[in-house]
């Protein structure tokens, strides 16, 4: 814009002489022309390239000089004088001054610890990834996330080495360590009963009950457990929204409507109809159970427990703010960051990594 308004001046001011004298103003701009091109030699030793203010200069005397004599005024040829002549109109247009600052590039620290966390949890994507920085403080968009690992070369969590024997053999080794029971190991997949409630509270909380032999009597006990639950920890829920399996009972029924509850049903092979629940249920086998192999009832508790800790208490939601169920505040906003400092805790055997703030 600057480069434009002063080409324009130094035009207005170039044609003074041609309205006062009309006469010789062609040679003068010659005599100009060739004193400018003298200079420009004595001071750089070489005909070009032209600096922007030879062109300027040399653009704004072209007006004073007849178009067929150019060829032999000037150091270039017309084409070169009417490109320079364009540009410099150009500059007024393209809104330079108006142009406010790109995005701030993202912090090398900040980068370093996006690719610490897709090394130490493969099966985390960038929206995963993202989550965790915002519990750690760092507020920065996922399509970023996903650019500094295409950048780094990770492949998509799917597509990254899967774990090691090490690896495998400690998360088995973490999850058989809970207290022996009276239960005895079965090749039959044990059965893990999961409550999910919406609300504005606890839109993503998990509840996990698991049997080796479901029943309607336990679904009834289950049923009860949950309705004293909630008249402890949170309001009674208008609906209770359930499959067609055959273990729900009229015992089940009786204990939500005794709390002024209603049941509904869903379609058959109508997944979407309870998406929340399936969503939560497709975390837990995708984060924990197909990753290990589940040996009796009292692992399959033990590993559940674990999990619904971590999904209640630390586990990042997009439903919520990137916020686990037991959170309600938002972490504060953390100021230059350093991987050093933020430390992990290792859940199920480092099958499922938990990062906090040093501070």
């Amino acid at each position: 814009m600057i480069v434009s308004l002063l080409y324009k001046v130094t035009r207005k001011l170039l044609t003074v002489p041609t309205v006062l004298l009309h006469r010789g103003t062609a040679k003068d701009a010659e005599l100009a022309v060739l004193r400018h091109e003298n200079a420009v030699l004595r001071a750089t030793g070489r005909t070009g390239p032209h600096e922007p203010a030879d062109r300027l200069w040399f653009a704004a005397l072209s007006t004073l000089i007849p178009r067929r004599h150019w060829r032999e005024a000037f150091p270039v040829t017309p084409g070169t004088l009417l490109t320079w002549h364009r540009t410099f109109i150009a500059a007024k247009w393209d809104y330079t001054a108006r142009r406010l600052a790109g995005r701030p590039p993202t912090p090398a620290a900040i980068k370093a610890l996006v690719m610490r966390l897709a090394r130490e949890t493969p099966r985390w994507r960038h929206r995963r990834i993202q989550g965790e920085l915002t519990r750690l403080g760092h507020r920065i968009p996922a399509s970023t996330v996903w650019e500094i690992l295409h950048a780094a070369g990770f492949d998509p969590a799917p597509r990254r080495s899967g774990p090691t024997w090490r690896e495998f053999l400690t998360a088995q080794a973490k999850g058989a360590s809970s207290p022996q029971t009276s239960s005895t190991s079965t090749p039959r997949s044990t059965d893990g009963c999961t409550r999910w409630r919406s609300s504005s509270t606890h839109p993503a909380a998990a509840h996990h009950r698991a049997t080796a032999r479901p029943t309607r009597d336990r679904a009834a006990q289950q049923a009860r457990n949950l309705t004293a639950d909630q008249g402890i920890r949170i309001e009674t829920p208008h609906f209770s929204l359930r499959d067609r399996d055959g273990e729900y009972g009229e015992a089940f029924n009786a204990d939500f409507q005794a709390e002024q509850t209603e049941t509904l049903r869903s379609t058959p092979q109508a997944l979407r109809m309870n998406a929340h629940c399936e969503r939560i249920i497709g975390s837990i086998r995708h984060e924990a159970p197909d990753h290990i192999l589940i040996m009796n009832e009292a692992h399959a508790r033990h590993v559940l427990a674990a999990y619904e800790r971590h999904n209640n208490e630390h586990r990042p939601h997009q439903a919520r703010n990137q916020l686990p169920p037991n959170t309600h505040a938002q972490p504060a906003t953390a100021h230059g960051p350093a991987t050093s400092k933020v430390p992990r805790t290792q859940v199920l055997g480092g099958l499922i990594n938990e990062c906090r703030d040093a501070a």
